[in-house]
């Protein structure tokens, strides 16, 4: 602020190109503070593919389609769903996966464009997770009940279950950027995500935690006002997305994406030095290395001279 006193008469050292930069949970909320409207847009960008969700509730309740209709209606939202989440997600992460590297994106050209590109392996990774979701939600109401009938061993049915659930879930904080960030066959991802989910153990447990209580406290306010439902289209979803990336993408940098740079003696342009090469600059950035300079008394403002009564008229 120096240069808003009048009493300024030194110059400073600037600042250098090679100045460490924020690192940690201060980049983590200074992205997060900078981009938080724009995750807002993009929550609500992501929400939309939502609609064939309450869009089969209401044929369900509807009276105007008759009970056969009503059922295709809800099977093909349904589907429609399952297909269409995971190209969603795709475009969404390319989203955060720009913000997480402090590149700029445009979120709606980024967001479609990555949704078309990937398409295919997203389309997949998607429709599975959606099977798995059933899955454990089922075995976690009906294994309890069959155990009342074959006994306790059942228990451990739902154990592995609920475990694999897990072990997708975290699978899941790789598969989706790798996906828009490699062009690895859909078998090497789901290898490498599950390599990367036991690697990164401490990591993934810090980021599942982070998951189930953001997503667990807006669970409880729900259960306690359903007007709380109204935040789900503007919050929870791109923030805990943002999370993810943030935590898990430069594991997939260290082992997957930098690896494949060093065995071609290239550097990963996603963490490149983008300034100059010493033998191509012309100039010298001194920014941060100099010494402070005194501004010569002739330099300095004159302030004790007497200010001119009246107008001047030009």
């Amino acid at each position: 602020m120096g240069f808003l006193n009048r009493h300024y008469e030194k110059a400073g050292v600037g600042i250098s190109k090679s100045a460490n930069k924020k690192t940690g949970s201060k980049l983590f909320f200074e992205l997060l503070g900078r981009k938080f409207w724009l995750l807002i847009g993009l929550n609500m960008l992501f929400t939309l593919f939502f609609a064939p969700l309450p869009i089969s509730l209401l044929c369900m309740s509807t009276k105007l389609l008759s009970v056969k209709a009503s059922m295709i209606a809800v099977i093909a939202l349904t589907l429609l769903f399952m297909v269409l989440i995971g190209p969603a997600t795709a475009g969404m992460t390319e989203v955060l996966r720009k913000f997480t590297l402090e590149k700029h994106s445009f979120i709606l050209s980024d967001f479609f464009s990555s949704f078309k590109k990937n398409f295919k392996y997203s389309a997949i990774i998607g429709f599975i997770d959606c099977l798995m979701v059933a899955s454990c939600i089922s075995g976690f109401f009906i294994y309890p009940k069959i155990a009342e009938i074959y006994g306790k061993i059942m228990y451990l049915c739902l154990a592995l279950v609920l475990s694999a659930g897990i072990t997708i879930i975290i699978m899941n904080f790789y598969i989706f950027p790798m996906i828009v960030a490699t062009d690895l066959s859909l078998s090497n991802i789901i290898k490498n995500s599950f390599a990367l989910a036991c690697i990164a153990i401490k990591k993934n447990v810090i980021t599942l935690f982070l998951n189930i209580l953001i997503y667990g406290i807006f669970a409880f306010l729900c259960l306690i006002n359903l007007t709380f439902l109204i935040v789900f289209p503007f919050l929870p979803t791109a923030i805990v997305s943002f999370i993810n990336c943030f935590n898990c993408y430069p594991v997939i940098q260290k082992y997957v994406i930098n690896p494949y740079y060093e065995n071609k003696g290239e550097v990963n342009p996603e963490i490149a030095d983008p300034s100059f090469d010493d033998v191509d600059s012309i100039f010298e950035d001194k920014g941060g290395s100099e010494s402070p300079s005194e501004i010569k008394k002739s330099e300095k403002v004159v302030e004790n001279r007497k200010k001119p009564k009246g107008k001047i008229i030009s």
